[in-house]
């Protein structure tokens, strides 16, 4: 759960290193070794998705109040 706008700017920050690292595998990784190592990775990602999501559907006051 993303409480305020900062805990919101680091995981949009930490999605963008994931899907960074994520490309750079599929550039050398085997399509069977990429899979394997993506799927937690994509799996996170979605996650905090979802809470990104789930913050920004709140009014501002009610995020920044915790």
């Amino acid at each position: 759960m993303i409480h305020n706008d900062r805990e919101l700017e680091a995981t949009q920050e930490r999605i963008r290193r994931f899907e960074n690292l994520l490309a750079a595998a599929r550039a050398v990784e085997s399509p069977a070794n990429y899979t394997a190592m993506a799927s937690g990775y994509l799996q996170e990602i979605r996650k905090m998705q979802a809470a990104i999501l789930a913050c920004l559907a709140e009014s501002p006051h009610t995020s920044q109040a915790a």
